[in-house]
Formats: C-alpha cells, structure tokens, sequence
C-alpha cells in the first residue's frame, strides 16, 4: 500500500499528519501500548491487505484466507483441538479484514501467556489448509452472504448496497466477505498462493499493549520475522465514478418497512483538519445511537417513524451491534452517509424526503453557535468513551499508524475540539457536503410501486395515528413536496436473491 501523502492538502483541508497507510513497519517497528498495571496481553497483528486486493472473479479470497488462519487447523494441531487447547485459557484469537487491513487480535492473562502464545504464532506462521476447513469455512461465508445479509438485517443489507454502489467498478467494489460466484469459485491452491502473497514479514504491523515486558517485545518481533520475505504491489486508492443527480437502487424483498441508506465519496479522511471540523457537524446531524442529534429529533422523536437516524463521515460497519466506531477498518477513500432505520413502507417516501431536507438546510446554513458550542462540548465529554478498554486502544493506535496520526486521532480531536470555530466547521461543511448527488439504497417491499413515486416525483402527505402540533404539520407539508427527481435511467430495482451474487 503505498502513501498518498500531503497532496490531500487542497481536497482535505489543512494536514495535520503528512502520510497514509505508508509502509508500516520500517525494520518491523511495532505498536507498542505499555498499560503497567494491566495483567492482561493484547496483540493486534496487522497485514496490509484487505479485499481492496481479491483478484477479479475471486471476491472474498482475502476474507477466505484470514478465516483459514484463525478458525482452522494448524500444522500441529487440529481445529477442534485448538478450541479445546483455548478454552480453559479464558482467550481466543480472531480476525477481521475490511478494504485495506487484515488484522488477527487476540487477548490473553499474563498467567496463560506461555500456553497461548505457541497456538497464536501457530496459526500465523504454519495454517494447515485443509479443504475440510476451506469447505467449512466457504460454507459459513455463503451462508452470511445468501440467508443472514439478505434476509436478517435489512439495514446492514441496504449499506452494503450503497458501498458496492458508490464504488462499483474499483477495488472497494464489493463487501469483504465477497460475492457467492466469487466464493464458489476460490479454490484452496487460490488461498495458498494468497496466503504466500501477503502474509509476508515486508507486509506485517505488530501490535501489542497491556502490561508486557521488551523480552515479549523482542520475542514476537523475532518471531514474525519467520515468515517470507515479499512485499505485495500495491493497489492505487479507488477513485468511484462521480455522481450526477439521485441513483436510486431498490432491493425488493418481502419486507414489512423500508431501510433506507444514501450518501455519496469524501475526500477527507482522519488526521485532517477538515476531518475533525465534519466531525463537529456530523454529530449535531446524526451522531450514532444518539438521541439528542437533530435527524434522531426531526424523524424518530418528532415524527415516530423508527427506531433511529444516523450519519457518518467514516466507514462504520455493523453499525446495529455498535454504540461507538469500530477500529481497523482503516480506508484511504470515505463516503457521508445517512442510515435512516427502517420506517413503515407507506413513510419510507416521506423519509428519504426528510432526511434530504435537513442536509440541504445544514449545507446551506450550516451550524449556529448554539448548535456548534453546544456539540463541540458534547464531543469533549463523549469521545472519552470511545476506547474504553486497552484492545480498542491499541486498535486506535494501530489505526494512527495507518493514517500517519503521530499525536494519536484521539488526543488530536480532543485538541482540534478547542482549536476550531463555528466558522471552520461551516466552511468545511460547504466544501465537502452537498445534498443534489447521491448514491441511494433502498430495501423494501412494492419496490415497483416506490421506483414509480420516485419517478413521479409526487407529493407525498403522511398522516400520524395521533394529531401532531400544528408546527410538525406545517412542516410535513413543505417535507412532502421536497423534490427527489430521480430520472428512469437513474433508477433500478434488485431482486434480494440477485444482491452480491
């Protein structure tokens, strides 16, 4: 992965930190988070390749070969007795791959190290590749793809729609778990040579944290040291079509109520300073699994609609079994987005139409002062709460070596929180948020008969099972005209089995 360094100066705002995803481990230098008083040991070990690097035709592959790794057997051992050996150890390990990171993490007792520490480096360093494992695994894959994606979480189904949507035709193209034709078609030679690509010494970030000592340290060091000299060709940074007026894609399933996600590519990413001015914005508009944010009031608390309305300036995946932001889903392009949790079918018009009103009147007018001082105190208080323990720590460390954040996104935003005015983040607003683009994603039942109001453009009146004040009803009239011209060449509806087939 190579850097793209300060030419982001004119598209990001000013640059706090100079280089992104730049080679990590010059000498195989590691993240290091000494905790003394923890007894517990962290390690994140990170492999520069996510399924930004799946070869065309074999979506997934990455995803494939970090399970084999960490939910398969070992030259040595066997998976269910790995799982027996992990048990009464209190510890496991796992993996997560996203884009541009593959990261195995696990965590043990300083009292278990020496019974753990063989299986993690065991499945690094010497996976046995069994088809019986690959088959297992592949099945699993499948499965989450073809019953769990599609038909269990409508809101997790119509994001990654919008992904593969705004991304269509680069390397983000498609989920990291893959598609069903690509899963198929992967063969256990395929994750061999995957494996022999990637997981190499030249492509490896350590991290470890908790209360450890430098002869761990030096230990791990060495030991990762064993795998294969090569480093990976890199892959450019996804440059996603431009957006001209509303795409609408329309997964017609057999649902109850309409999940809705729209947004649109953003060229800034964290570290930068217009990062942190959007931050301030994104939270008065829609900061996750808040309450008091204004999308949460205008449709959830005013109107009833659903059970909650969000945005993002970052990649936020799983979002439903999520309070704060993930780690190490590090990317190199973002998109703003609007997660609007399903509303009943009959509002799901009127919805969309709200939610585009609201980011028009922040486009246009961006925050007051009240509404600045009053979330840039809020922010003070609550980004405390995003690395609570010493493992999401390290993975925010891991994180800042990624993006190049020498002084660490966390002490930087709480620093920037003091630092910026109403006027950068006003300014920061109207240089990279806009309302007229988008990118839509909607999951619905009638998909037919919701592409043609689209179409149409028609008014759209909601009515409530209780009278509302006589504000919210003025303000319903002018949100069921708002237009949402989607043109017929714009519009396309999927069936729900034919999504990541």
């Amino acid at each position: 992965m190579k850097s793209f360094a300060g030419v982001c100066l004119l598209i990001c705002g000013l640059l706090i930190t100079t280089t992104i995803g730049e080679s990590a481990v010059k000498g195989n230098n590691p993240v290091l988070l000494p905790v003394k008083n923890d007894p517990t040991y962290c390690f994140r070990i990170w492999f520069k390749v996510g399924s930004q690097n799946d070869p065309a035709g074999m979506e997934g592959l990455a995803n494939l070969t970090a399970q084999m790794i960490v939910d398969a057997s070992t030259q040595k051992h066997k998976y269910e007795q790995i799982i027996d050996l992990l048990y009464p150890l209190a510890a496991s390990y796992e993996a997560t791959v996203s884009a541009e990171m593959s990261v195995v993490y696990g965590r043990v007792h300083r009292d278990n190290l020496n019974d753990y520490y063989p299986l993690l480096l065991e499945a690094i360093l010497s996976p046995a590749f069994l088809q019986e494992d690959l088959d297992r695994i592949k099945s699993n894959t499948l499965n989450y793809l073809q019953n769990t994606l599609r038909f269990s979480s409508d809101e997790e189904l119509g994001k990654a729609v919008l992904y593969t949507d705004i991304f269509s035709g680069t390397p983000y193209g498609h989920i990291a778990e893959g598609t069903v034709e690509g899963l198929n078609r992967i063969t256990l030679d395929d994750v061999k040579k995957f494996y022999a690509a990637h997981y190499t010494r030249d492509n490896v970030v350590i991290g470890l944290a908790g209360g450890f000592d430098e002869a761990l340290v030096g230990r791990l060091r060495a030991d990762l040291m064993r795998l294969p000299a090569g480093k990976p060709r890199s892959v450019p940074a996804p440059v996603p079509a431009a957006l001209k007026g509303f795409k609408v894609t329309l997964v017609e399933k057999d649902a109850p109520a309409t999940a809705i996600s729209m947004g649109f590519p953003l060229d800034v990413v964290r570290g930068t300073t217009d990062w942190y001015a959007l931050a301030i914005a994104n939270s008065w508009f829609g900061e996750h699994r808040n309450s008091s944010s204004h999308l949460y009031q205008v449709i959830r608390e005013t109107r009833g609609l659903n059970y909650g309305d969000y945005s993002y300036i970052e990649n936020f995946p799983q979002g439903g079994m999520r309070s704060h932001p993930p780690q190490n889903v590090c990317r190199r392009k973002q998109i703003f987005e609007i997660w609007i949790r399903p509303v009943p079918r009959e509002a799901g018009h009127f919805a969309l139409r709200a939610a585009l009103r609201e980011l028009k009147h922040l486009v246009e007018h961006g925050l007051t002062k009240d509404e600045f001082d009053l979330t840039r105190n809020f922010l003070r208080k609550y980004i405390l709460h995003f690395a609570p323990t010493t493992m999401e720590r390290l993975g925010y460390a891991m994180d800042d070596r990624f993006y190049g954040i020498s002084r660490g996104h966390l002490t930087t935003f709480r620093t920037m929180l003091g630092k910026l005015t109403r006027a950068d983040v006003n300014a920061a607003i109207k240089r990279h948020l806009q309302f007229g683009n988008m990118q839509i994603a909607i999951v619905t039942g009638e998909a037919a008969a919701m592409g043609e109001e689209l179409l149409r453009d028609a008014p759209t009146p909601i009515t409530y099972k209780s009278p509302k004040p006589d504000n919210v009803v003025a303000e319903d009239r002018e949100i069921s005209v708002f237009p949402v011209k989607v043109a017929a060449e714009n519009l396309r509806i999927v069936p729900v089995a034919e999504v990541f087939k």
